[in-house]
């Protein structure tokens, strides 16, 4: 499986859990790093916001920001 989105592309997490800490108010991340497929063959993104730091989500977990 490709990769969607590429690297300091900006994404939304399309249904971020609120008692996540890590979730930012303005909801927007960048993509930071391309990671593999993991064993459902769905690939994964490390994505950062400001002060937040980074987090690794699946394909499936994040749109693109419109």
């Amino acid at each position: 499986m490709s990769h969607k989105y590429k690297v300091r592309q900006l994404v939304r997490i399309t249904h971020p859990n609120f008692s996540d800490k890590r979730a930012t108010t303005s909801g927007i991340y960048e993509v930071t790093r391309l990671m593999p497929a993991d064993q459902t063959g769905e690939v994964s993104y490390r994505i950062r916001s400001s002060g937040f730091g980074e987090r690794a989500v699946r394909e499936s977990e994040i749109t693109a920001q419109v």
